[in-house]
């Protein structure tokens, strides 16, 4: 299986992303840069952390313009595999693959810490190898992590069960202490925290492995 990891002017977490993959499962990825518009060498796309576009504007509102963004349209559409991280879900949203809003945090203020994050469903490429309920500890490192959606929308969201996971101590005000939410087709999947920052034993924690590794097992492995 090979994962694009995309790069926007402003990613952060690619290298992060790339290395967890490469390195600690031994997979293949490869950097994907965001005025490309062709994903049609890679089985699964990633979007990774960081500031896209110095997040001048509102975080992910330029990138979801760039070329590379109509791919990753059309790549969902068609059932590939999506990953959003922190900024790749503000990128997501924007975008309109994934409903809802993220929000400037509930104090107004850059959290960067360590949470706990409850998995609510196993029926998804991204999780299917945890167990409901596993907790997850995680990093999060945002200033607009706040997810925010009107009633209709969340409860959708609740009786479709596309919330894959939710924070156990809610540390940005999220609604319903949402921490990632799934797409109607269950192919894209948006979270705020950092499973690339949760990868090796020198990081002191390997407990975002588990979903990359879903990801992983999600696709049968194709020759290139």
């Amino acid at each position: 299986m090979k994962v694009g990891v995309v790069v926007f002017p402003g990613s952060n977490c690619d290298h992060d992303a790339w290395y967890a993959i490469n390195n600690n499962l031994h997979g293949k990825a490869e950097f994907i840069w965001h005025e490309s518009s062709d994903l049609s060498q890679v089985d699964a796309v990633l979007l990774p952390g960081g500031f896209s576009y110095g997040d001048y504007l509102r975080c992910g509102a330029i990138a979801r313009f760039s070329p590379i963004m109509g791919a990753v349209g059309r790549f969902a559409a068609d059932g590939g595999i999506v990953l959003g991280v922190c900024n790749g879900f503000q990128i997501l949203v924007e975008a309109g693959l994934l409903p809802g809003a993220l929000l400037r945090n509930r104090d107004l203020k850059f959290i960067c810490r360590e949470v706990g994050l409850r998995t609510e469903t196993t029926n998804s490429p991204f999780t299917a190898d945890l167990h409901q309920g596993q907790v997850l500890h995680l990093p999060i490192a945002h200033g607009e992590g706040r997810y925010f959606a009107d009633e209709r929308t969340l409860d959708e969201l609740e009786g479709e069960d596309r919330v894959a996971f939710r924070y156990i101590d809610n540390p940005n005000g999220s609604l319903r202490d949402i921490a990632g939410i799934l797409n109607r087709k269950r192919n894209v999947l948006g979270m705020m925290p950092h499973p690339e920052r949760a990868c090796d034993p020198l990081m002191g924690s390997t407990e975002g492995l588990g979903i990359f590794q879903s990801m992983l097992s999600a696709v049968a492995p194709v020759t290139r």
